[in-house]
């Protein structure tokens, strides 16, 4: 099986190798780069299949390089883990709402930047069955919300979203299953494939808040994407729908 690529992006020097001799111990092809520049030209050149990649870098910080990558169509679906210094609320929404997929706050422990690594890759894994195939591409409508997993376009009425892959990954899982309460440990584990143990669910709470600014009439006033008290998250399809 051919080794996953993976780009890692920061400007610390012993940061970066702690973080390749890791990964290259799991088996994955590691590239380095030590600035946003350097972190554009490897990614066009060597195409790699995840970015884990810093925040606050010079030449171009890491927000802007996610911004780029995402307006490239052969990058823009290349899964980028944010590594950030910067830990408020206004911080992770922003690396989050300008595409990142997920982020680990400096110092992190390398067992978990692995775990969230395999996670990742493992997104981006073909659907091994004809069945499987066929469930993930069928439109699926509900409401006013229209999703497309062939063309992974969304649209609300006449109006089309744009959103980030882990964005469409987890509207995809959630109107798929309309009515369904999820937790946010199960979205972690069934929609990006966490394991268990791991115990920070944040990233969930900040998908969904940027997904309800993307879908919903009223994001303070969810009539979609709606929160169950002490359960979790639930897709409510409107009657006759």
């Amino acid at each position: 099986m051919e080794k996953a690529r993976i780009l890692v992006a920061d400007d610390e020097e012993d940061l970066v190798w702690a973080i390749r001799y890791s990964l290259e111990d799991e088996g994955y092809e590691v590239l380095t780069a030590y600035d946003g520049a350097q972190t554009l030209a490897a990614a066009r050149r060597y195409r790699p299949d995840l970015i884990v990649l810093d925040i606050i870098m010079p030449r171009m910080d890491g927000l802007r390089v996610c911004q780029i990558l995402r307006r490239d169509p052969s990058l823009a679906s290349v899964p980028i883990l944010f590594l950030t210094a910067r830990s408020t609320v206004e911080d992770i929404v922003t690396g989050l709402d300008v595409g990142g997929d997920d982020y680990l706050t400096k110092p992190f422990d390398l067992n978990e930047l692995k775990a969230r690594v395999r996670a990742l890759l493992r997104r981006r894994r073909p659907a091994s069955t004809a069945e499987t195939m066929a469930a993930e591409h069928q439109v699926l409508t509900v409401g006013a919300v229209k999703l497309d997993p062939r063309s992974r376009q969304v649209r609300v009425g006449e109006r089309t979203v744009s959103l980030t892959p882990t964005e469409f990954d987890l509207l995809h899982h959630l109107m798929s299953h309309p009515n369904e309460v999820f937790s946010s440990r199960q979205l972690l584990e069934q929609v990006w494939g966490f394991p268990p143990d791991v115990k920070d669910t944040s990233l969930v709470r900040w998908h969904i808040h940027n997904l309800r600014a993307k879908i919903e009439p009223d994001p303070e006033h969810p009539t979609y994407i709606c929160t169950v008290s002490r359960h979790g998250y639930i897709f409510r399809a409107p009657e006759g729908s």
